[in-house]
């Protein structure tokens, strides 16, 4: 588990290198949202990812947990939001997720042929 909390991938768990916490549809779409957006509103994020107000919550508290997501609330116009962003840890942990996607990429590619 110390790995996770420091964003690291966990390994042993994935032959791969994947880090099982991103490794989800939901939450690769979360950080992905967010890491090409910077900050986004709940509404905003369940609406692009086409998510249930519960299943949101959810996943993005996985992340929050893991040190991934930052969660921001405050009243705009006399309603509440509630704001998430990638955290430092959160983004190498994407960008290390990218490289192993990529590496993977590369190897089934060298594998095939051109």
């Amino acid at each position: 588990m110390r790995a996770r909390e420091l964003g690291e991938p966990v390994r042993g768990t994935d032959p791969l290198g994947l880090d099982p916490v991103i490794h989800e549809r939901a939450r690769l779409g979360l950080l992905s949202a967010l890491a090409a957006s910077g900050a986004l509103p709940f509404t905003e994020l369940r609406e692009v990812l086409g998510l249930t107000d519960g299943n949101l919550s959810v996943h993005a508290g996985l992340l929050i947990k893991a040190g991934y997501l930052r969660q921001t609330k405050r009243f705009v116009d006399q309603r509440p939001q509630t704001t998430y962003a990638l955290t430092p840890r959160g983004r190498r942990a994407f960008e290390r997720y990218l490289a192993a996607l990529q590496s993977i990429i590369d190897a089934a590619r060298t594998e095939t042929g051109p």
